[in-house]
């Protein structure tokens, strides 16, 4: 069977075990495939729960109490990267099934292209600094200054953002949060020396309220947007954020409410929709766009 089979597997039996948000029995699992058209063995389904703990460390465990599986504390904060990486894998090997099938597939599909990406070759050494906590040093180009300086960091989490990654630590000396662009760093080096994590940091939970990589500018609050009727098929097919809630969904407007951290990429979100959508609360959101719309407007006066 093809490895996408094998992927598009685990990504249901997640989804099955996370919709059900407590115990899920394995007849609900087995169910769940056969209406996706995957008319398992008991032990086939058995082993793809197998496969996804133990080659990908993905916490699974079975409560015999209960009845039925659910997902371990250890990953519930991880479940969403986990799922984007099974789509991702589960892509790239459609692709590559369809590349060995025909030669000229890559006739037919056209990549987002945004110029050649750089820094992909420290993605390995600085997973693997992240992974077994060794302190690295880089020299770092800052567009803003444009300097270059050098910084020993301890590293917590490479995050994807628009097609780039980043790197988000601990400067030596500081005990908060700094985030650098990967394509930015240069002559990196991974040391020998470990450090010990600072207890209660979790960069994923700074990141689980936001759309982007700004976090620290405002707090979390709630955020009301209406859409047109026509923009929100979009937003109910394809959702800002996970916090999402339907308010209204009429003939006139889909009106939401978001949980998160407004910060500058969700505000960059809202105005490239334009008069699609209007924010309703927080006001100092929705006044601080409308100045923004009029600096612009200024540009071309």
């Amino acid at each position: 069977m093809s490895k996408q089979a094998h992927i598009r597997r685990y990504t249901l039996i997640i989804e099955k075990i996370r919709k059900k948000g407590t115990y899920t029995s394995f007849e609900e699992i087995s169910d769940y495939l056969a209406l996706h058209d995957y008319n398992l063995s008991e032990r086939t389904i058995q082993r793809d729960i197998e496969d996804i703990r133990y080659d990908f460390g993905f916490d699974i465990p079975y409560d015999r109490t209960n009845n039925g599986y659910y997902i371990g504390p250890d990953s519930d904060s991880n479940i969403d990267s986990f799922l984007r990486f099974l789509e991702i894998v589960n892509t790239a090997a459609l692709l590559t099934e369809s590349l060995k099938d025909s030669k000229d597939t890559l006739k037919y599909i056209m990549f987002e292209s945004q110029g050649n990406l750089k820094g992909l070759e420290y993605l390995k050494p600085l997973l693997f600094a992240t992974k077994n906590k060794r302190v690295i040093t880089f020299t770092y180009e800052n567009f803003y200054k444009e300097t270059l300086k050098s910084h020993t960091f301890e590293p917590y989490l490479l995050k994807e953002y628009q097609s780039r990654w980043y790197l988000i630590g601990m400067l030596k000396g500081l005990k908060e949060f700094r985030t650098f662009a990967v394509d930015r760093i240069k002559s990196l080096e991974v040391s020998e020396k470990t450090f010990e994590a600072e207890p209660n940091s979790n960069p994923m939970e700074l990141f689980s309220f936001t759309i982007g990589l700004t976090y620290s500018e405002y707090t979390l609050q709630d955020v009301i947007l209406s859409y047109t009727p026509l923009q929100g098929k979009y937003a109910k097919s394809l959702p800002l954020h996970e916090t999402q809630q339907i308010l209204i969904d009429n003939e006139e407007e889909l009106r939401v409410k978001l949980k998160i951290i407004p910060n500058f990429e969700f505000k960059q979100k809202i105005m490239m929709l334009g008069d699609a959508v209007k924010v309703i609360d927080p006001k100092w959101l929705a006044a601080d766009i409308v100045k923004t719309f009029k600096n612009a407007i200024k540009n071309y006066k």
